[in-house]
């Protein structure tokens, strides 16, 4: 059957092709750049405007002292207020406030109003002689703050501390400079700005080149994605342009070839499977699907044949093959026959997947007459789908549906030894057009299997019958004991067991030649299967002694039928050439497990009373009782 092949592709409305991909991710990694640029950027102008201003205001109070400090020696100093004035005019500065400290005030007093600690930020750069920096964000106008201590120190030129009665180290007092960094500001925008827009346009021209570049991949990897789905749905005819010289154009040719040898390999495939299977398919479908479904058809082919070849008997094979006509190949309507050809009979083995079924979808007049069936007659394929109403044995149900059948003629050693009909409703036809050639092979695989079954089978059952009679002989009773026992005590029943032979047997063969006595024994073989019934057993014990064994029968009901035969036997004329011969039996009777718990025993025990119907006049039928039995020795 054709194997169901899906496979999946991507769909459009969710994925980004690959061109929208490189595109959006440039774009992502672009504006990711520029924004740690500028984030960098400005970073790193903030901490150079703040060091920049930490310089100039230091160098502003560095000015400071340097002035208060000649005006000291100069003893100008009650001029200060000038040099502040003036310095607070320098463009960028806004602010400058010098802070007396404690030890100054307690040497030359407070000084003037100005020069009083303003803030909390002025105590703390008093108290702990470190500068203190900040920026403060204004509206418009960001500015930057720093204090700076004045603190006395021995080294320079003139020596702090001789004009101040202070220890080295002490704070003298400090300056508080205030300044504009809006400029700064506006200068680090404009040059974050340029160095932005530089990036932005480097990397737009790197995006145009790199697109460019990537152009002849993307619809290369489109035109591949687009061959791969043609192939998965079947159309290997692909192809790929070639735009470039490199790698890209390398793949392009790759695919092109590939595509070739695909389409060219999966074609030799169906061809050849197409040979083994006796069937063209449709041209029309799915090249893959139908290849791979058309080989998998063969696998499980040659697995079945490889599963029947470990069967024990035809009948399992039948079982087997019933099973995956129901299971594999999804039918409910069938039937298995075997046929004798030596007897011109078919046996029904398997209806509609039941063991022993009688005849259901034709006429029964095949089971007595098989050349009536047509696929017996002709060992052609008989298909009703072309040719309705071809078979005149094939007899559906009248149930008011229209059905239609394929009968298989199953090959052995050139003729049919057997036929496997298909019935199926008219919706199914086009299925079973598919489903017929696989059939075909399945019963091919199981042909030489079954022949090689019955050859073994007909080989066994010629070792276990006597060629002659045709009856069972006595290696066959030696391989059934074990099986007639086990019965018998399962019914708890009982079998009662006959021992019988001919009167004067040697008589015939010295007057008349063996193939006088053939004739009687012959004769004699058919009378003793007549007068039994079908469950019971006739076997030939050696020359003209025969053993009866009769089941589910108890002494009284065997010495009925051994009288029934004796007088059959005593009434019988075998006609030879040139005189006719009627001749008696003598019948030994013994009864398992009344005589004996042992068959063999038992056996022995009708042997016993054989001898005893020889001894007291023949022709007559003696039961078995145990004062017959004078030898202690166990048989």
């Amino acid at each position: 059957m054709p194997l169901a092949f899906v496979a999946s592709r991507p769909s459009p409305g969710v994925t980004l092709n690959l061109n929208k991909k490189v595109t959006l991710s440039s774009l992502a990694l672009a504006l990711i750049m520029i924004a740690v640029l500028i984030v960098v950027s400005l970073l790193s102008f903030r901490q150079f405007s703040i060091m920049s201003a930490q310089s100039q205001v230091r160098t502003a109070a560095e000015i400071i002292r340097v002035s208060l400090t000649e005006d000291m020696v100069n003893g100008v100093i009650s001029k200060r207020e000038g040099l502040l004035h003036r310095l607070s005019e320098v463009p960028g500065l806004k602010s400058v406030h010098v802070i007396r400290g404690s030890n100054v005030e307690r040497q030359y007093g407070k000084g003037n109003e100005g020069e009083s600690s303003a803030d909390s930020i002025e105590l703390k750069v008093l108290k702990n002689g470190e500068p203190y920096f900040t920026i403060l964000d204004e509206p418009a106008n960001p500015v930057f703050r720093g204090t700076i201590p004045f603190v006395a120190t021995r080294s320079g030129n003139p020596v702090c501390m001789q004009c101040h009665d202070v220890a080295e180290g002490a704070v003298l007092g400090a300056v508080t400079v205030t300044m504009s960094i809006e400029h700064m500001k506006q200068d680090a925008l404009i040059v974050s700005g340029i160095m932005v827009a530089s990036v932005a346009l480097f990397m737009l021209l790197m995006l145009t080149v790199l697109r460019r570049m990537v152009k002849p991949l993307i619809i290369t990897a489109n035109d591949v994605q687009d061959a791969v789905s043609h192939a998965i749905r079947g159309d290997f005819h692909a192809n790929i342009q070639q735009r470039t010289n490199d790698e890209i154009g390398q793949v392009a040719r790759d695919v092109n070839k590939l595509m070739l040898f695909l389409h060219k390999g999966l074609s030799d495939i169906r061809q050849d499977v197409a040979l083994l299977l006796k069937h063209k398919p449709s041209e029309e479908g799915n090249l893959l699907v139908s290849t791979v479904g058309m080989v998998q058809g063969l696998i499980d082919a040659s697995q079945f044949k490889q599963a029947i070849e470990e069967d024990e008997s035809k009948t399992e094979i039948y079982q087997r093959l019933s099973k995956e006509v129901r299971e594999h190949f999804g039918l409910r309507h069938f039937s298995i026959y075997e046929v004798q050809s030596n007897k011109n009979l078919m046996t029904p083995i398997l209806v509609d997947g039941e063991l022993g079924a009688p005849c259901r979808w034709c006429d029964p007049q095949i089971l007595l007459r098989s050349e009536t069936c047509r696929a017996r007659r002709t060992g052609h394929l008989i298909d009703s789908i072309e040719s309705p109403g071809i078979c005149f044995a094939f007899h559906p149900p009248e149930d008011g549906e229209e059905y239609r059948h394929v009968c298989f003629p199953v090959l052995q050693s050139g003729m049919v030894g057997g036929v496997l009909q298909l019935m199926f409703g008219i919706d199914e036809i086009e299925r079973m057009k598919e489903v017929v050639p696989y059939l075909r092979v399945y019963l091919r695989e199981a042909a030489p299997v079954l022949e090689a079954k019955r050859l073994m089978e007909t080989l066994r059952e010629a070792n276990l019958r006597d060629a002659m009679t045709g009856l069972h002989n006595r290696r066959f009773l030696e391989e059934y004991t074990d099986t007639l026992v086990a019965g018998t005590h399962r019914r708890k029943t009982q079998m009662s067991i006959l021992m019988l032979d001919l009167d004067y047997f040697k008589m015939v063969n010295d007057t008349h030649g063996h193939d006088a006595g053939d004739t009687v024994l012959k004769a004699l073989a058919k009378v003793l299967t007549q007068s039994v019934r079908g469950s019971d057993m006739v076997i030939r014990y050696g020359g003209e002694e025969f053993m009866i064994i009769l089941q589910d029968t108890d002494g009284d009901g065997a010495e009925l039928v051994s009288e029934k035969i004796r007088a059959a036997v005593e009434a019988l004329k075998v006609q030879l050439t040139g005189t006719v011969l009627q001749k008696t039996i003598s019948i030994g009777l013994a009864v398992f497990p009344t005589d004996s718990d042992t068959f063999w025993q038992t056996v022995k025990y009708a042997d016993v009373a054989l001898y005893h119907a020889k001894e007291t006049g023949r022709n007559r039928v003696v039961r078995f009782t145990p004062d017959l039995w004078t030898d202690e020795k166990i048989y």
